[in-house]
């Protein structure tokens, strides 16, 4: 039997939606059972069924609430005492403690716990609760090739980009990253260029998480490392700003305008003392001045970086190094190219500047103890980047290729003593390992297209961010045997270390004993300048006496030829044989290099004073001179006027008798 419902509409209804609505069921057809149907039905016996002894799971997700985790302190103070003894009273201590001695339930109490701690110091003795199990097993060596991967990127929200000038992690972990951001092109910023710096979430790129509002741009910004929530900024106006994140963006206090920098504070450096509120400040202005945040009225100390000084031949600064381990004792790079070595404490002026280290052609940009190796540091500058040791002043131990691109910025690995970061003009990071390769970085990454200008790695030497000049901060992720130290790289870098400095030491050596021949030399040729200046004005001198009898007529100089030759004649003539003995003699006692300079130049001396003598015994001394020359012209007058006399004589002889003239000769 067929069901058939058919439904019926108007043409002009074809194609609108049906319309359902509930009614009762109805009953339109009653099928009564079959019995012959029951006959044809055959039963299966048995039945075989395949099943599956595990019970049935089925695959659920859930979305659970985030757990949040916070750090608190806790402020522990001693406990157990009744309200009117005061633990910090010796007298109510000493007192209680006897009281409470004396009574034996204290007895009872005592040992029934010693009995339990007993077992429990036992316990201990026997367990090593701090045993390493796996301390023989050598790590397996990591061969996988230094890489590094993007993680993030941080751009400059505002329309008008921007150069992040300065990175700073967040000091109890990698979760946050505060970036100050300021235009350094002189005069180029335009009245709506915006002058915030932010503070960014590492896993959200999308928002700052707050935003911090200077009255300048801000060219350097600094975690406190004691305290978390205070940040240290130095403005480009030289002012000196701290924030505190839980009261809001703007700063919590400023240094005067009169009281700070003169030009851009380009580093700020906090120091570790025991409040934790103390820092200081540098500047191109020549001036390092230290602060304390409780009070920003006036700097606390101030230094100028000049050996006497004084503030108008103060050289600029760039950069800071301080470390914590030597609280009295800081370095500068300046825009002059040099690496000043400061003591904060010394007593004069001129101990103040403790050293200079020169090596750079450019402003050095960078500066960092190594810190693993506090005496060696890095430098970054101009197109190279030198490692230096505090032993050797005139030349840095170790330096890198000179680049085609201008360096901007520098540091050490926290981790690995090997190796070195280091950004460039042209976009790119440069990873060094030292111990890998000395002439080539490891590893080069082209990070963007503009200049690089800020670099910053994170405590645990795994995370790297990285400043461009167009706002962007860019945070890597390095390969993990760029921040896994192997067990002897701190024995092979000491070594490397020690050998470089050695070297240096035997070269200027070296070099000081070349310059000391060259000194000798110069001094050697200015004897004979010397004496061929002495030979000439007694030439000079003997010329002037035989023009002046020239002058007195052919007679007198006839007279004068016929005269024995003066003692001054012989006298200059063995000052002359005996100074060219004494050169002759001085170069043949050059000095060698087995000879101490010390003792060369102790001879150097006296030999010139003995020189000196020698040439003032024969020349004699200018009072001498003078008197001989005055009795040379009076002896030369008398000569003059008795030959006259003896002309007159003779010439009314030759009228009397015509006899020849004859020349007369007096002694």
């Amino acid at each position: 039997m067929e069901i058939v419902y058919v439904y019926t509409k108007k043409r002009s209804e074809f194609g609108r939606q049906c319309n359902f609505t509930d009614r009762p069921a109805e009953l339109h057809v009653d099928i009564l059972p079959d019995d012959s149907a029951m006959e044809e039905f055959i039963e299966r016996d048995p039945v075989d069924i395949g099943i599956q002894c595990v019970q049935e799971m089925s695959e659920h997700d859930a979305n659970t609430e985030r757990f949040e985790t916070g750090a608190r302190g806790i402020n522990h103070t001693e406990g157990g005492w009744p309200k009117d003894i005061n633990p910090n009273e010796v007298e109510q201590v000493t007192r209680y403690r006897k009281k409470v001695e004396k009574d034996e339930m204290y007895i009872g109490a005592v040992m029934q716990l010693g009995s339990v701690m007993e077992h429990c110091i036992k316990q201990n003795n026997a367990i090593d609760i701090y045993e390493e199990y796996f301390e023989d097993v050598d790590v397996e060596s990591i061969d996988e090739a230094a890489s590094a991967k993007t993680i993030n990127v941080f751009r400059d929200p505002n329309e008008i980009k921007r150069t992040a000038t300065h990175i700073s992690w967040f000091p109890d972990g990698p979760r946050k990253l505060a970036v100050a951001y300021c235009n350094l092109q002189f005069q180029s910023t335009s009245p709506e260029t915006s002058m915030d710096s932010y503070i960014w979430d590492v896993e959200n790129p999308n928002k700052p998480e707050m935003t911090l509002k200077p009255v300048s741009p801000l060219v350097c910004l600094e975690y406190n490392p004691k305290d978390s929530h205070v940040l240290l900024g130095g403005c480009y106006n030289g002012q000196i700003a701290y924030w505190d994140t839980r009261k809001g963006s703007q700063p919590v206090e400023l240094t005067p305008i009169e009281q700070s920098h003169r030009d851009p504070a380009y580093k700020t450096v906090w120091i570790g003392s025991k409040t934790g509120t103390e820092c200081f400040s540098t500047s191109t202005d020549g001036q390092v001045l230290w602060w304390d945040i409780r009070k920003l009225g006036e700097p606390t100390d101030k230094l100028y970086l000049d050996k006497k000084q004084e503030f108008h031949n103060a050289q600029g600064a760039y950069c800071l190094e301080f470390e914590q381990t030597m609280p009295t004792k800081f370095m500068v790079g300046t825009e002059q190219g040099s690496i000043i070595s400061c003591n904060r404490k010394a007593k004069t002026p001129n101990d103040k500047i403790a050293a200079f280290f020169n090596g750079h052609i450019g402003p050095v940009y960078s500066l960092q103890r190594n810190p693993h190796f506090t005496k060696n540091f890095l430098s970054v500058g101009d197109w190279c980047a030198r490692i230096w040791s505090e032993d050797i002043r005139e030349s840095s131990i170790m330096w890198t290729k000179q680049y085609s691109s201008y360096l901007t910025d520098g540091c050490w690995s926290p981790i690995r003593p090997a190796v070195f970061f280091i950004t460039k003009m042209d976009g790119t990071l440069d990873v060094w390992d030292i111990i890998f390769k000395q002439n080539n970085p490891t590893l080069t990454l082209q990070v963007c297209d503009v200049p690089l200008h800020s670099l910053r790695v994170q405590e645990q030497g795994k995370l790297v961010a990285a400043g461009s000049h167009d706002g962007t901060t860019t945070l890597l992720e390095l390969s993990e045997g760029l921040y896994t130290m192997a067990r002897n790289e701190k024995n092979l870098v000491t070594a490397m270390f020690e050998r470089e400095t050695r070297r240096e030491k035997i070269l200027d050596a070296r070099h000081k004993e070349i310059r000391l021949k060259e000194r000798g030399k110069t001094e050697g040729s200015k004897v004979d300048d010397k004496g061929d200046q002495k030979k000439a004005k007694l030439e000079k001198e003997h010329g002037k006496q035989d023009e002046a009898a020239k002058a007195e007529g052919e007679d007198g100089e006839r007279t004068k030829e016929e005269e024995e030759p003066f003692e001054e004649e012989n006298l200059y003539e063995k000052a002359e044989t005996e100074f060219f003995s004494i050169i002759e003699a001085e170069k043949k006692k050059q000095p060698t290099p087995s000879q101490d300079f010390a003792e060369v130049e102790k001879n150097d001396m006296e030999m010139e004073i003995q020189k000196d003598d020698t040439l003032k015994i024969f020349t004699g001394s200018p009072d001498e001179t003078e008197g001989s020359n005055i009795k040379t012209d009076q002896m030369n007058k008398k000569n003059i006027d008795g030959q006259l006399k003896n002309e007159g004589e003779t010439g009314d002889e030759e009228k009397s008798n015509g006899e020849p003239e004859t020349d007369t000769k007096k002694d």
